[in-house]
């Protein structure tokens, strides 16, 4: 079931708060937290040297890494991002399991933590309440707001947002008090011994490639939506806003670089006009509404879209 009347309940913490003032004066110090620079650092060594690790991985092992980059993207894309934090679908109580434990795979906070974030984000993007304000430029953006304290503003919105629905998500609360043992279990051990026990992999090339390779890889993927596509690309929806259309975002991301059609219809399943067009998560998606364990997509009428792009759209016509 589509619909494109979507009910205010579904986009009033994921609408742009235009009365929102940043505070005149000096910024805040940006205060560094050396422990996750340490940390962003030495995942970063480790991927590397899966990368010269590839060589000597079995073609099995190859495969394994990137069902497991698939899978657990689809946790972000197709579970914290578009069921989560937008609610732009509804999810039966096996897949919202099944993209709770791929969102673990993907460590990026639990599931309460990102949605909260997300919401935030849209709520305020490029403000100081924007917890990854692309204005601060590509590194702040991309990795940076991981390794400073947050701003002040960022944190007191996020106290202030309606998060009733994610309180009120077993799934999504189950995950958050366990979730240090669902990561080591998902993000890396399964990840490591899955080569090892069913064709023989070293539990090494196991853990550098298929787990610290590929959460690595998942993590900038990610990243870049929040970077490279508020930075580069057309505008066809919104010329007004800093999200652009970035077409190798879309296809690192599996879906989710559609970003000034996101950031102008956030409610939209799809995140894209164009459905399942280099976008495996609304593949993903329309899959699991054709099992009969989603349902209730919210999608953006073609009439809506068209009025969009000829009312603030940059005049181009296409997406990338």
């Amino acid at each position: 079931l589509r619909g494109s009347n979507v009910p205010p309940e579904a986009t009033r913490e994921d609408a742009f708060d235009s009365s929102y003032k940043e505070k005149e004066g000096p910024k805040p110090p940006r205060i560094i937290v050396w422990r996750n620079v340490f940390l962003m650092l030495l995942l970063h060594i480790g991927a590397a040297y899966g990368i010269f690790l590839i060589p000597t991985a079995s073609p099995l092992t190859l495969l394994w890494s990137l069902f497991c980059f698939v899978l657990s993207a689809l946790g972000i894309t197709a579970g914290a991002h578009r069921l989560w934090s937008h609610r732009s679908y509804k999810a039966s109580l096996p897949l919202r399991i099944f993209l709770c434990i791929a969102n673990s795979m993907a460590f990026q906070n639990d599931i309460f933590e990102w949605a909260r974030d997300h919401r935030v984000h849209h709520k305020y993007s490029e403000t100081d309440a924007d917890p990854h304000n692309a204005v601060r430029g590509f590194f702040f953006a991309h990795i940076g707001w991981l390794l400073v304290r947050k701003h002040p503003d960022v944190i007191t919105k996020g106290r202030k947002l309606e998060l009733k629905d994610l309180m009120a998500d077993k799934v999504v609360m189950f995950q958050r008090k366990y979730y240090k043992l669902s990561v080591l279990l998902m993000c890396f051990f399964i990840p490591m011994s899955v080569p090892w026990y069913l064709w023989g992999e070293s539990l090494w090339v196991g853990y550098f490639i298929p787990a610290v390779l590929r959460y690595t890889l998942v993590l900038n993927a990610t990243w870049l939506v929040n970077s490279a596509a508020h930075m580069w690309g057309n505008r066809p929806y919104d010329k007004n806003i800093s999200p652009r259309e970035n077409r190798f975002v879309t296809f690192s991301a599996i879906g989710e670089g559609f970003h000034n059609y996101h950031h102008t219809f956030p409610y939209d399943y799809a995140t894209s006009e164009f459905g399942c067009k280099l976008n495996l998560t609304t593949a993903f998606i329309d899959f699991m509404c054709f099992l009969g364990l989603a349902k209730d997509c919210k999608r953006v009428s073609r009439e809506q879209v068209l009025a969009r792009k000829q009312r603030t759209g940059d005049g181009s016509h296409r997406s990338g």
